[in-house]
């Protein structure tokens, strides 16, 4: 035991070797010595434990490269890409829309750049961090302004806590909905401070519950867009024009959190039917918030358009200042609305309506190439076949709603072993399991080159 104790190197003799000064500039002194000291206790320990040396303690040269393989490890960010073979577009897990090109440009200029963030280069003066994408919005939708902050969520608590603190708010209870990790409208409305007051019931409400509970301290009537499931059967519910013509009546202002953000009618490139953002302002709600990462295929944010008045207040509230978003979210987010200017080239402009859009014979030869390339990888123990699947928009989008794609389907005697193998590689691939199989769909697919040469690693 003492030998294999005394065969443990000194860390000093290891800094001084050609290799480890290396790794000295490579990775600083610190983070070297740091790490160097951890590798050494923990081959003590393991000495200790095992009653013989560990592998990387045979030769001072595979001791120095396992530790600069540590010190690599430590610089690798964590947060990597992957290829979505899930068959979800939107899928919340892996980040939800691409961004297009222009958007990331756009991005990376920000990055590098001061710009023109609160300052009107016109006049001189400063100016609001919202006032190139409100103009923008405002062209788009046809409301009067807009106001942007990180999130739909934080969209539409802002909403509630400027306008409906220590007063109450009428929801219909089937809207009261829960989105990804058990985030609940009414969570968002206690936050906010309001009270919620539900009408209806959870299949039918009706106009005249709405107008039933009103009285002299409802600040808002809510609409909120069940986008992450549906009710069928014996259902009614109210529409936002319905609503809006009852606020009038009582003077209150009628509120919609769309959640998913359609700009354009998604029926044209045969997708499931999907409020827009406009129709609800032609019906003359006073605010409308949506998300920027969904259907608008853009960056995370939460995107609140409605009358001037209304969102001058919530741009004053302290809040804003807390939920605002940086100039990389706005750059990107101002580029990724310019692409709507043109709408007739939105399905090759913006990744995620070029995937919700591609034809299934594309998906087919996509699809056909992946299993080839695969069966040359692969031993004869697995079956790969080409099969027809069903992907989604994701998000909470549409969620009934099946999208007709192709999948490599792939049966082993392990599918849980393939499947880890697959998340190992140097850019993951990420797939489902179905009915025993690997399932890898072609319609999420963003770069078809980048996964044959990921596939190739195998």
């Amino acid at each position: 035991m003492t030998e294999l104790f005394r065969s443990v190197p000194a860390l000093d003799k290891l800094l001084k070797t050609p290799q480890g000064v290396e790794l000295v500039n490579q990775f600083g002194h610190q983070a070297v010595v740091t790490s160097g000291r951890q590798l050494l206790i923990e081959a003590r320990e393991f000495i200790k434990r095992e009653q013989h040396s560990p592998d990387f303690l045979q030769d001072i040269d595979r001791t120095l490269s396992y530790l600069a393989e540590r010190l690599a490890e430590q610089q690798r960010v964590q947060i990597q890409s992957v290829h979505n073979l899930t068959g979800t577009i939107l899928h919340t897990n892996l980040g939800r829309a691409l961004w297009p090109q222009s958007a990331q440009q756009a991005a990376l200029n920000a990055m590098g750049h001061n710009v023109a963030l609160e300052y009107d280069l016109t006049e001189g003066a400063r100016s609001h961090r919202d006032n190139y994408v409100s103009a923008l919005l405002a062209e788009l939708t046809g409301a009067e302004a807009a106001c942007i902050v990180n999130n739909n969520a934080a969209a539409v608590l802002l909403m509630l806590a400027t306008f409906a603190k220590d007063r109450e708010v009428i929801i219909s209870r089937g809207e009261l909905i829960e989105i990804g990790g058990a985030f609940r409208i009414p969570d968002i409305m206690q936050q906010a401070g309001c009270k919620l007051i539900e009408v209806g019931t959870t299949n039918r409400t009706h106009l005249k519950d709405y107008r039933q509970a009103i009285n002299e301290n409802t600040a808002f009537l809510m609409k909120v867009h069940c986008s992450n499931y549906q009710i069928c059967g014996f259902t009614a519910s109210v529409s936002e024009q319905q609503l809006v013509a009852l606020g009038d009546e009582f003077n209150i202002p009628v509120i919609t959190d769309l959640g998913s953000g359609a700009l354009i009618d998604l029926s044209q490139y045969g997708l499931p039917t999907e409020p827009t953002v406009q129709e609800k302002v032609a019906q003359g709600v006073d605010l409308v918030s949506f998300s920027g990462d969904k259907l608008l295929g853009g960056v995370q944010a939460g995107i609140i358009v409605g009358k001037r008045e209304w969102i001058q207040q919530l741009q004053a509230h302290p809040l804003k200042r807390v939920l605002r978003c940086d100039k990389v979210t706005l750059a990107g987010l101002e580029a990724t609305l310019r692409l709507y200017l043109q709408p007739e080239k939105l399905t090759s402009s913006i990744p995620t309506l070029q995937l919700l859009t591609q034809p299934v014979e594309l998906l087919a030869e996509q699809a056909q190439q992946l299993a080839e390339r695969l069966r040359q990888r692969l031993n004869s123990n697995y079956h790969i076949e080409i099969i027809d699947s069903e992907a989604q928009i994701g998000s909470g989008s549409q969620p009934m709603a099946m999208l007709p794609s192709k999948a490599v389907a792939i049966t082993s005697p392990e599918p849980l072993a393939l499947m880890s193998r697959l998340k190992q590689l140097s850019q993951p691939i990420v797939g489902r399991i179905e009915k025993g199989r690997i399932c890898l769909d072609l319609r999420s697919v963003a770069n078809l080159s980048e996964l044959l040469k990921t596939v190739d690693e195998l």
